[in-house]
């Protein structure tokens, strides 16, 4: 797909012929006036759209389907003097200050859209410009933009369930790393060692991650609730290795700093992890009581927090012979949630807790 880094007349009009729309009717889809429109054509290479009009072309190509693309680049490619291709900048290039403006705005999109697992949207803002502006050809605050682009991307991939390879939260890390580490930024640093962490268990290599996480508690390079998180970390990966009593120690303590530091999500996500600690050491009756208080605590109602409380929820429930349809009823409700947002691994998750569910029901049960 063609890529734009910095819009003249004489890209705008190619824009308008691969389109093929009128002058009046391209003015139309843009939002534009036709004189300005007018203007572009008469003046091409001679004349620049206004920063916010720049964004305004970036998403009409970016929206363009395959074959507009080749005709764009195909009308460029005949449009273009030997003069004007000096002046043309579809190659790479550094941006300018409202790129980074508008990059850095991007990026908090993308945190929103995460948030609510937009992963399509998300993904799209993070191309836009990981694709356009490669990293060797950046300044120290593009590398800045670039490294948050590309650890965003590893968000995007971990929460989707795409954990190790090429294409993976594990490999968009380490490239996010390497350039933290470029930065001299440590603190930026050990939060990716903290992500690549996560990794690591989802992938369940639970005796490496408790031991990563472990570390990671005490270094001075992460704020206080980093290392709360990190501490509540080491007990979940000691509770799925089944170490359920001291995994329950551990997030204790973790609890009571998020209760310290007033982060009431944390805090009840803490509830939860003990809730399902609770129930693999068997007292049912306390692993209620702590998801309870988790499904009633938090400010943030996003779907993957849904489908993570629905799924302990359930587990808890199918623990008990008196309470596992209901348990059944509740982890199907959590499916359906995780398979409408592309939450792979919490699928996994659900259907591993059903095949374990269905190996321990008694012949008259099944």
């Amino acid at each position: 797909m063609a890529t734009v880094h910095h819009w003249t007349g004489l890209e705008a009009k190619a824009l308008r012929l691969a389109l093929r729309l009128s002058v009046r009717t391209y003015a139309q889809q843009l939002g534009l006036a036709t004189a300005t429109v007018s203007k572009w054509e008469s003046k091409l290479a001679g004349t620049e759209p206004r920063p916010d009009t720049q964004a305004i072309l970036d998403t009409a190509l970016a929206r363009a389907d395959t074959s507009v693309h080749l005709r764009f680049e195909t009308l460029l490619s005949e449009m273009t003097s030997p003069l004007s291709a000096a002046r043309r900048r579809i190659t790479a290039s550094g941006p300018r200050a409202w790129e980074y403006e508008s990059w850095a705005d991007d990026l908090d999109r993308v945190a929103i859209a995460l948030s609510r697992q937009n992963f399509e949207f998300a993904g799209s803002l993070l191309s836009r410009w990981l694709v356009r502006f490669p990293a060797p050809e950046l300044d120290e605050k593009g590398l800045y933009l670039h490294a948050r682009s590309t650890t965003l991307l590893g968000d995007l991939k971990r929460d989707q369930g795409a954990v190790l390879g090429p294409l993976s939260a594990e490999h968009a890390y380490i490239d996010a790393r390497a350039v933290f580490a470029q930065l001299d930024i440590p603190r930026r640093v050990a939060q990716i060692d903290l992500s690549l962490a996560v990794v690591t268990e989802m992938a369940g290599s639970l005796e490496t991650a408790a031991r990563k996480y472990e570390a990671l508690a005490v270094d001075d390079r992460l704020s206080r609730r980093d290392r709360a998180r990190a501490r509540l970390w080491v007990g979940t990966a000691l509770s799925k290795d089944g170490q359920h009593d001291y995994a329950t120690r551990v997030m204790t303590a973790a609890t009571r700093d998020f209760e310290e530091l007033t982060e009431p999500d944390d805090w009840s996500v803490a509830h939860q992890k003990l809730a399902l600690a609770r129930r693999g050491a068997g007292d049912l009756a306390k692993a209620l009581h702590h998801i309870e208080i988790a499904r009633n605590s938090g400010t943030t109602e996003s779907p993957m927090q849904r489908v993570r409380l629905d799924t302990a929820h359930g587990h808890i429930l199918i623990s008990d012979p008196a309470t596992q349809d209901d348990g059944l009823l509740v982890l199907g409700q959590a499916a359906v949630v995780a398979s409408q947002y592309g939450l792979v691994h919490q699928l996994r998750s659900i259907e591993g807790i059903k095949a374990m569910s269905e190996g321990l029901a008694s012949p008259q049960q099944r």
